[in-house]
């Protein structure tokens, strides 16, 4: 997450925070205690545990995943976020391997959801309008393969709606170059620290900075006008 161009962002960041008197603190938030049926939390280190019952889980690459964990926390029906790296061929990847080497891992969320109450298809319909399809060199202004968009379908119906959801957003016309974004078959998830987990709320000026500065709203909204965000 630390490229060149984010280092010299988040370090304008640190200055308004500092400027604003906030903590800039890297502890990690508490979360609620999960209910009885709710399966173990996400580690680091650690291949992420199945959903529990009456849950299940999504999982997508959009580029920086502090970005792309807000619209999905404030859907109806999510019931946690965690932000990792998937589809690399490296067991228990760090941040600093899955960015400065070729591990072939995604930034990616896994999305735990109760699909009695939010479908398959609205997180695609929020994903797709919180990433930029057409652009298969990174997001925004984050470059490299790790920042590349993905689907990662954990079983043939999220591959079949996945695949529809695609092919019925290129025929919309809506985009003006072809969409990019592949759909591939779920590889292990490994929790990405703790210091990325919940990074919009642990530090928020530093991610409204880096967000604002690296294009993400301003190219969403040329691409989704009021769609942008999709919740």
């Amino acid at each position: 997450m630390t490229t060149p161009h984010r280092r010299g962002l988040l370090a304008g960041a640190a200055a308004l925070a500092a400027w604003a008197g906030l903590s800039r603190s890297a502890t990690a938030q508490g979360q609620a205690p999960a209910a009885a049926a709710a399966p173990a939390e996400p580690v680091f280190g650690r291949a992420a545990p199945p959903p529990g019952p009456g849950q299940a889980v999504a999982i997508f690459a959009g580029g920086c995943f502090w970005c792309m964990e807000p619209p999905y926390d404030k859907l109806e029906g999510v019931l946690a976020t965690t932000s990792g790296y998937s589809g690399g061929k490296l067991e228990r990847p760090t941040y600093e391997q899955v960015t400065s080497r070729d591990t072939g891992h995604y930034e990616a969320i896994r999305v735990l959801y109760d699909p009695a109450r939010v479908s398959y298809q609205k997180l695609l319909d929020v994903f797709w309008r919180n990433v930029d399809p057409v652009d298969g060199g990174g997001q925004f202004c984050d470059r490299g393969e790790s920042y590349r968009t993905a689907i990662f379908a954990l079983d043939a119906g999220q591959r079949a709606a996945a695949e529809a959801s695609k092919a019925a957003l290129a025929a919309s016309g809506r985009l003006k170059k072809p969409i990019v974004t592949p759909i591939l078959e779920a590889a292990p998830f490994w929790p990405a620290e703790d210091y990325h987990q919940d990074y919009y709320k642990k530090n928020p000026v530093r991610y409204r900075y880096y967000r604002s500065r690296c294009g993400r709203d301003s190219r969403l909204e040329t691409l989704w006008g009021k769609e942008a965000g999709g919740a």
